[in-house]
């Protein structure tokens, strides 16, 4: 079946130009990020795993632009006239060495943003249980991720348009099982941190230091992750060549969703024990107590003298 939808070659400039703009924003927001996680903080203190993936996710985005600028610049400028087919048919050849790297990226890219979740998800519960089925989810996205790089790397031309039965089975699985992970440990998580609220809420005169924004906070963003998600899944399935504009848009939105999540936070929320909630301070985060300064405490001794008559009093 023939795909439908906008041009290949129109696709790839429109979606390069939406992912450049995203990926603006992310770097902005990691930018900020680091400064929340390093504000008035030791470098011991700083959580370095939180640090390490937000690292890693600016590297992977890094990595993604500008090997889509690549891709739009050999297909519009350097191969412009010797491609068989023009550009469109460049950009629908799925065996490009381009294309192969930037599925790779991307498969990399949602392996550790959806892992993410599943983390703070264990963090709050405390449990194994509550992310089994996440966690095996996250396995079937490694594998279905890995075998779809593969069949389009070795795509022929009977196989080589995306939504072939040999690459678009694995794809679809890719992005369902993506979407299912996504919705199960954010809907967990929101849950549980909301029944924490519930219960304190119950034996607490005020509400000084709800964690009700932490719920507003994973709410937003897995609804963004996850509609984005949800429209590249839909533009699959029905063969829609607006899938990829989508796939390149997802990029900088696992940042971005990683990255508001800490940023908003540490603006919503002055006591940073509730960043540790979800696994994003320091100490707290690891099971170590925080600790407290303590004041100079002014102590006024009064000793009493008796004698036979009087008593006095002296200080």
């Amino acid at each position: 079946m023939a795909s439908r939808g906008i041009p290949l070659d129109t696709a790839a400039i429109f979606s390069t130009v939406m992912e450049g703009i995203l990926y603006g924003f992310s770097v902005l927001m990691f930018v900020g990020t680091m400064w929340t996680l390093s504000y008035k903080r030791r470098m011991k203190e700083i959580n370095r795993p939180i640090a390490v993936v937000a690292f890693m996710l600016l590297i992977l985005s890094t990595a993604h632009m500008i090997v889509d600028i690549i891709r739009v610049e050999q297909g519009l400028v350097t191969y412009r006239n010797t491609f068989p087919g023009g550009p469109e048919a460049f950009f629908a050849d799925i065996a490009q060495v381009t294309f192969v790297v930037k599925n790779i990226i991307y498969t990399m890219q949602t392996m550790v943003g959806d892992g993410m979740v599943i983390y703070r998800c264990y963090v709050v519960w405390q449990s194994v249980w509550i992310i089994i089925i996440p966690s095996l989810l996250w396995f079937g996205i490694t594998v279905c991720g890995c075998i779809a790089v593969y069949s389009v790397s070795q795509a022929t031309s009977e196989a080589g348009n995306i939504f072939a039965k040999a690459t678009g089975q694995w794809i679809t699985a890719f992005y369902a099982m993506t979407l299912a992970s996504n919705l199960w440990a954010s809907g967990f998580l929101a849950y549980r941190i909301w029944r924490m609220e519930r219960n304190v809420s119950a034996i607490r005169a005020t509400k000084r230091g709800s964690m009700m924004p932490i719920v507003r906070v994973l709410a937003d963003a897995a609804i963004l992750y996850s509609v984005t998600l949800l429209s590249t899944l839909v533009c699959f399935v029905v063969e829609n060549n607006g899938q990829y504009v989508m796939l390149d848009m997802i990029m900088p939105i696992i940042s971005i969703a990683f990255y508001m999540v800490i940023i908003r936070m540490a603006i919503k929320t002055r006591d940073h024990s509730y960043l540790s909630t979800v696994g994003m301070g320091s100490e707290t985060a690891r099971g170590t107590p925080q600790q407290y300064h303590m004041k100079p405490m002014e102590v006024h001794i009064s000793r009493i003298m008796h004698d036979d008559n009087t008593s006095k009093s002296a200080c």
